[in-house]
C-alpha cells in the first residue's frame, strides 16, 4: 500500500491556511509525500465539491489518505467530523455531505465518527487542529485496529448507494471552462446541452474540432461533461457559475 497524503480544499493557495495544514502534516507524518490535489474547490459548496472529489479520487492509489475540507459549518454541532475508508482510500473531513458521492460509488465503504480530540482545538480551524493530525495518524498507522482507535463506526449513518450525477456546474477553471457533475457514461445519447442563458452547445471531441470562438461541450480528462469555448471564456460568455443548472438533450 502506498503511503501518500492528498489535499482537497477550498482554502486557495494564497493566505496562511494551506501552509498551516502542511506544517502539521510534515511535523506529524515526516517523510510521507503530500500532494496538493485541489486548493480551489467550490467555496462553501460540499455538494459540488463531492462530485469533484469523487472524480479526482478514482485516480488515487490504494492507501492514499485524503485531507478533504470544504466546511462552511466549521465549529457547528450540525456536522460531525468523520473519516471514511472507501475502496482502500481514506478520507478525513467534515460530515456535511462532502464524502457522499465517494461512498456511494465505492464497492466498499466504511464510515467513522471521529472521537479523538487534540489538547487544543480552534473553533474555526478544524482543518489544522483536528483533521490534519488525524490524517497524519492514519498515514502512519500500519493496521486497521490502530486506525479504528481514532473514531467510532457510524453504522446507523445512511450511505446513498446511487448518489446519481449532478446536472449543474461544479467547477470553473482559470480558462473559464465549466465542469458539470455529469459523468460521460451517464450522458447517454446527448447531442446538445441547453444553458439557462438560452444558448445551446453541441458536442465535440477536442478544442481543435471547433473554430476559435465557438462554444461546445466535451468529455474532459476526469470523465465529466465540460463546457468550453475554443480560445475563449465559456463562463463569462454563457454566464455560468457553480450551481448553474444545465439540460442535456438528445
Amino acid at each position: 500500500m502506498l503511503e501518500m497524503i492528498a489535499l482537497f480544499t477550498d482554502f486557495g493557495v494564497q493566505g496562511p491556511y494551506l501552509g498551516q495544514v502542511e506544517i502539521v502534516l510534515r511535523q506529524q507524518a515526516p517523510g510521507i509525500p503530500i500532494i496538493n490535489l485541489m486548493a480551489d474547490a467550490p467555496p462553501f459548496s460540499p455538494l459540488a465539491s463531492s462530485h469533484l472529489l469523487a472524480a479526482l479520487g478514482q485516480y488515487l492509489l490504494p492507501g492514499t489518505v485524503v485531507f478533504a475540507v470544504v466546511d462552511p459549518g466549521v465549529g457547528s454541532s450540525a456536522r460531525e467530523p468523520v473519516m471514511v475508508c472507501a475502496d482502500d482510500r481514506w478520507y478525513v473531513g467534515p460530515g456535511n455531505g462532502l464524502f457522499d458521492v465517494v461512498m456511494g460509488r465505492a464497492v466498499s465503504a466504511i464510515l467513522w465518527r471521529i472521537t479523538w480530540r487534540p489538547s487544543s482545538l480552534s473553533a474555526t480551524f478544524h482543518g489544522r487542529d483536528l483533521f490534519a493530525p488525524i490524517v497524519a495518524k492514519l498515514a502512519r498507522s500500519k493496521n486497521l485496529q490502530d486506525k479504528e482507535l481514532l473514531g467510532k463506526r457510524w453504522n446507523e449513518a445512511l450511505v446513498t448507494k446511487d448518489p446519481g450525477d449532478l446536472a449543474e456546474i461544479i467547477y470553473i477553471d482559470h480558462y473559464g471552462n465549466a465542469m458539470a457533475g455529469i459523468r460521460a457514461i451517464k450522458a447517454g445519447q446527448c447531442q446538445r446541452i441547453r444553458l439557462p442563458s438560452g444558448d445551446w452547445v453541441s458536442g465535440a471531441r477536442t478544442f481543435h474540432d471547433v473554430a476559435p470562438g465557438e462554444g461546445f461541450w466535451y468529455v474532459n480528462s476526469l470523465g465529466l461533461i465540460e463546457i468550453a469555448i475554443n480560445q475563449g471564456c465559456a463562463a463569462k460568455h454563457f454566464k455560468l457559475e457553480v450551481g448553474t443548472p444545465i439540460e442535456l438533450k438528445g
